[in-house]
């Protein structure tokens, strides 16, 4: 869906203008190159019941950012020689995945990175502690019936990300949660978790609630927290971790968009990316991945113009895409978040080495389900957050 005029005006107002600043939704911008991170925009409340301002690393829900930190975990083991991307995933599952329409192709997590390995999300892509994720993957809704894995069109899937996530519990022997902090945040010093796992007490005590459009909470007030229980968990059976085996069944973990983080700190790794950090993406690795950028065109979608290995490229050209967020005539790398009325967005100019962590709330849900693109109200901020920087030099 492109941009239509009236849209577009919108994008010139500032945001929330006529609401003083502890009233506006939660929001906050990180600008960052290879050697800072400077926070531009901070505002709005973490909590509307305590009236609590968020301050710049308040750990948040960023959605499908938490894509982009898989593919990295993924290729980090690949380093270490424990996985293959590009092998049949039955190798590690211990049972056989396959698209029951095609029962002689196999399965990669290099395809399902890419959202063309078949996988979709109409049998549901929550499996809760106490399900299967051989049985849900069964169901005729999981797949795609016209073209086998490889062939498939681009189709953007969550099931696919508890299935890498799975796989690479099976290859590793350790728990995601664990194996991503291990393999991403702990070597960048990053404060961050998925579903609040492993998140210290003060961390979460500065959860950022996230809220509808109509002032409703949707995720992460005091009834989402600690001691709470955290993860997706079947009727009957109980809140624990303790008799958790690797490789079973990692939805727990919502990797598909459960990440907890702060934007200073998605900010670092951003900064890891500029500088192709070799503690969490080998030069080998990143040049995988941009060539596969540069070889994808999605031409049949709206917005996801080219998607691949879990990064996706926006503001390319020639490509007609509705992908513009900065508006600069440059190409930028990297993922968009959006749920429970949160939009989140980690970018970065490759050549230039310039790029943007943020997020906004509150912003209204889509109004038709073909509805692509940017929000006008993710559009505002990075656009008022890119300039505020540029006034101010950095």
């Amino acid at each position: 869906m492109r941009i239509v005029p009236a849209i577009a005006a919108l994008l010139m107002l500032p945001a929330c203008a006529s609401l003083p600043a502890q009233q506006r939704p939660a929001s906050v911008a990180v600008v960052f190159d290879a050697k800072s991170a400077e926070p531009v925009i901070v505002e709005g409340l973490a909590d509307r019941e305590s009236g609590r301002a968020v301050q710049a690393n308040d750990p948040v829900r960023i959605a499908s950012i938490s894509k982009l930190v898989m593919a990295l975990a993924a290729m980090k083991l690949a380093d270490e020689g424990k996985f293959d991307p590009y092998a049949d995933v039955s190798r590690y599952l211990g049972w056989k995945l396959r698209n029951p329409a095609f029962p002689d192709a196999p399965v990669t997590v290099a395809q399902i990175l890419s959202h063309r390995s078949g996988l979709r999300d109409d049998a549901g892509y929550v499996i809760p502690l106490g399900e299967s994720l051989e049985a849900r993957l069964s169901e005729p809704g999981a797949w795609y019936a016209e073209a086998p894995p490889g062939e498939a069109p681009f189709e953007y899937a969550n099931l696919g990300s508890p299935v890498v996530a799975t796989v690479l519990e099976a290859a590793s022997g350790e728990r995601y949660d664990r194996l991503v902090d291990r393999l991403v945040f702990a070597p960048l010093g990053i404060d961050a978790c998925l579903n609040w796992i492993g998140c210290e007490p003060e961390t979460i005590a500065r959860a950022v609630t996230l809220y509808r459009s109509t002032g409703d909470v949707a995720r992460d007030d005091a009834a989402d927290l600690p001691p709470n229980c955290t993860i997706p968990v079947a009727e009957g059976t109980a809140c624990s971790l303790d008799g958790y085996v690797p490789g079973t069944n990692a939805s727990i973990f919502s990797p598909q968009g459960g990440l907890r983080i702060g934007m200073l700190d998605l900010a670092r790794l951003g900064q890891a990316l500029v500088k192709v950090d070799e503690r969490v993406v080998s030069a080998r690795r990143w040049g995988q991945i941009g060539t596969s950028l540069g070889l994808v065109a999605a031409n049949e979608e709206d917005f996801f113009c080219a998607y691949a290995l879990g990064f996706q490229a926006i503001q390319m050209r020639p490509a007609p895409c509705a992908d513009t967020l900065v508006g600069d005539g440059k190409a930028y790398v990297g993922h968009a978040g959006e749920a429970y009325g949160l939009r989140s967005g980690l970018w970065f100019d490759p050549v230039g080495g310039r790029g943007i962590a943020y997020f906004t709330s509150s912003v209204p849900d889509r109004t038709a389900p073909d509805e692509g693109g940017f929000a006008p109200e993710e559009v505002r901020l990075v656009r008022r957050a890119m300039e505020k920087a540029a006034r101010a030099g950095k």
